[in-house]
């Protein structure tokens, strides 16, 4: 999520971080021979960019934003070959469809080549002499720039919080989906018709190192923002699998005769990250179809897959209420966020309506208008959650009209069971008891529970053997996408522990069935016991913030050589997290040659397009990186970063990435600016 919170101070700390290359091999000569030798190699072999000081273009840009050259730090580096991209097709943006003799609608031509008017360009580095580029020619998605700002328009005109919107409604994406995809190119097609697939450039076992491009300051560790969930992405991705899914069980108690279930209900969260309230609805009718509407008992809800991982909302930036502060939860349900829609009915009021519902809880349903001009959530409505009803402590800006605010709710598990009481009624069931959210799992006779009796008579029944329900989430491919598209902190937060739960339940289920081997015996004695259910079976261990961290840092010394970046929680909504430009690089630069890439290029933003960097189109309107740059940005004040993949003219790709920290108060829009010109300037390349 886009953030306005303050940073408490400048990160210190330093990474010791390997070099890019070996040092040059020498015969066996005097120490002092090769102490000489060795610095002259270093600086022969080191490219004349790098040495030199930063790019006329960024250096400018870091003056008009007040900032230094101390201030950023950015490496760029070459991968990949030119000849076999993994990145997506790029995207052409025209002014209109007549500039490209296109029909008004968006286009794609995965068999066109770049117009010839574009095949050849003058670009400028450094404001230097220009020079004629070769553009290599790729398939390309064509939209047209007013397409772009309308929806850009018109989501800002109805939300005051365009990113949580998105993934709550799923908004389908501006692009088709072809467009997302990583382009072939003419060598790749050749050798699939040859079968020969093994040779593509992509196979993880073929490595191709180069030098940077450009290289400032790329050791020093900096608080990087939202940067920060490429690498809880990635490592999800490449742990779990792009096809990895959450599965969110219900079991019950007692017995079910007729329609009716005598006993409880177990609802045993995942992890899921995006459980919205339309799947949660879906996830109660497939209940439903099984044959259970009146419940004569309690509907429990297990979260302890995750655990000790609720967090103060107000204590980032004393801003409870926005949904980027929500905690994770085990069974998180709608992000812990509902969403409040005004409908003016004259000049003076407006109707109120709230998604999800919450069950015993009173919130209004007309709101008083004012003249004004229509903000965020905490300006324009003043909203203020109480123990059994929301007030409103400002009456609504005329201008919002027809508007939506998303409001986080302060305890997750409290929301999770209000919310499903209300879409349990709603599919018209019955409910004798209550709905619980805990943190440990179900126990029929658990006497720390104060809520609940022992269960007597047919409800005394052990629990189910096998699941009524298995509700698989979508899969991490889409899920990552909302991640990285949308900055969506407490999406990260959930895939961040779920790589610490299911990566250790792996090795749990390893070590099991090791001992399974051996004393075969003992597991048929207690299969055969009537308490036995897969609920208490091949669930993944619970987790904590620690724990998952841990996954992450030895995911890191596995397969990278710098030093890992320090993570408090993984999503970069923190201050006392600090990370590399070199440590993001190499990340980024392992990804590159991983079979997951497709999926994690896929989720980040194209600049001047979609995403968090749409806006890149704004600022630098004659950037050649439009449409080129798939880009993760963070932003916090006094921090502005940006981080990921840049296709060049001459068909070269890049790892790009760039992270300016500073002391003094920082104007988002100019320093965003720094980094949209090294964007541009990579772009010419």
């Amino acid at each position: 999520m886009l953030l306005t919170s303050k940073t408490d101070h400048r990160p210190t700390a330093f990474a010791k971080l390997a070099p890019f290359s070996k040092q040059p091999y020498t015969l066996h000569k005097p120490a002092h021979y090769l102490a000489s030798l060795t610095l002259l190699a270093s600086v022969l072999l080191t490219p004349l960019c790098a040495q030199a000081a930063l790019p006329e273009a960024i250096q400018t840009a870091l003056t008009r934003a007040n900032l230094s050259a101390t201030d950023i730090s950015i490496i760029i580096t070459p991968v990949g070959d030119k000849t076999a991209s993994r990145l997506p097709a790029p995207i052409q943006v025209i002014d209109s469809p007549k500039a490209a003799n296109l029909p008004e609608s968006l286009t794609t031509g995965n068999d066109t080549a770049e117009p010839e008017s574009i095949q050849k360009q003058t670009t400028q580095n450094n404001n230097t002499n220009a020079k004629e580029i070769t553009v290599h020619q790729s398939a390309l998605v064509t939209i047209e720039k007013q397409t772009i700002k309308q929806h850009a328009r018109q989501l800002h005109a109805y939300t005051d919080d365009p990113y949580t919107y998105q993934s709550i409604e799923s908004v389908p994406p501006l692009l088709p989906d072809d467009a997302l995809k990583p382009a072939k190119s003419s060598n790749e097609n050749e050798s699939s018709k040859n079968n020969n697939d093994k040779s593509t450039a992509h196979n993880p076992a073929i490595k191709i190192s180069f030098s940077p491009l450009l290289s400032h300051q790329a050791d020093i560790a900096r608080t990087p923002a939202s940067t920060m969930k490429l690498v809880p992405s990635f490592i999800a991705l490449d742990t779990l699998g792009a096809d990895f899914v959450w599965h969110t069980r219900v079991y019950h108690t007692g017995i079910i005769i007729g329609d009716k279930l005598y006993g409880d209900l177990i609802i045993q969260g995942s992890g899921d990250p995006k459980m919205t309230h339309e799947r949660l609805q879906q996830l109660l009718y497939k209940v439903q179809t099984a044959g259970i509407r009146h419940i004569n008992g309690n509907i429990i809800v297990d979260s302890s897959v995750f655990k000790n991982v609720t967090k103060d909302p107000a204590a980032f930036d004393n801003s409870p209420l926005r949904p980027y502060n929500a905690s994770p939860d085990g069974f998180l349900v709608n992000f812990s966020s509902i969403g409040i829609k005004s409908y003016p009915l004259d000049n003076t009021r407006a109707q109120l309506t709230y998604t999800p519902q919450l069950a015993n809880y009173q919130m209004p349903s007309m709101i008083n208008m004012r003249s004004a001009a229509c903000g965020q959530a905490r300006y324009s409505i003043a909203p203020q959650w109480q123990p059994a009803q929301l007030t409103l402590n400002s009456n609504l800006p005329d201008s919002c009209g027809e508007h939506a605010f998303y409001v986080a709710y302060p305890d997750a598990k409290d929301f999770a069971a209000r919310v499903i009481a209300a879409k349990w009624q709603t599919l018209g069931n019955t409910l004798s008891g209550k709905v619980i959210a805990q943190e440990t799992p179900y126990r029929a006779n658990n006497p720390a529970n104060k809520q609940t009796k022992s269960p007597h008579g047919l409800a005394a029944i052990a629990m189910s053997p096998l699941p009524i329900v298995s509700y698989p989430s979508l899969n991490l491919t889409q899920q990552i996408y909302d991640i990285n598209h949308f900055s969506n902190n407490v999406m990260t937060e959930q895939v961040a522990l779920s790589i610490g739960a299911y990566k250790t339940d792996v090795n749990k289920n390893d070590t099991h069935q090791e001992s399974v081997n051996k004393q075969g015996t003992d597991t048929d004695k207690t299969i055969n016991n009537q308490a036995t259910s897969l609920y208490q079976f091949g669930q993944p261990t619970a987790t904590d913030y620690p724990q998952a961290l841990q996954s992450i840092n030895q995911w890191w010394q596995t397969n990278l050589t710098t030093t890992p970046p320090h993570l408090t929680n993984g999503s970069g909504l923190c201050r006392d997290c600090s990370i590399s430009a070199a440590n993001l690089s190499e990340l980024l630069t392992y990804a590159y040659n991983q079979p997951s890439f497709d999926a994690y290029v896929s989720s980040l933003g194209i600049a001047g397009v979609s995403g968090t960097i749409s806006a890149h189109s704004d600022r630098l309107p004659k950037s050649q990186a439009i449409g080129r740059a798939w880009i993760k940005t963070g932003t916090l004040n006094n921090v502005t970063s940006m981080a990921g993949y840049v296709k060049g003219l001459s068909g070269q790709d890049y790892v790009v990435v760039g992270l300016i920290n500073t002391d003094h108060a920082l104007n988002a829009y100019t320093a965003r600016t720094v980094l949209d010109s090294m964007l541009d300037w990579t772009a010419q390349h």
